[in-house]
């Protein structure tokens, strides 16, 4: 007689037993926290001091963009 081609399923009275590995809930939950970090932390932000011709080139984007 040969091997089942389908491993074999827990079951349990209310149907397939599903486990996820403990990485499966802890990795979206720390990336998440990590972005409600960054946006909280965007209040505090302040705008460098660079060359004036960026907000030229970011002016002009803003222009063309919004046709």
């Amino acid at each position: 007689m040969s091997a089942p081609t389908h491993p074999r399923v827990r079951t349990t009275t209310a149907g397939v037993d599903t486990r996820l590995p403990w990485w499966a809930l802890a990795l979206p939950v720390a990336a998440f926290v990590a972005l409600l970090l960054l946006i909280a932390g965007s209040g505090e932000a302040r705008a460098t001091t660079g060359d004036p011709g960026v907000g030229r080139v970011i002016d002009h984007l803003q222009q063309t963009l919004s046709l």
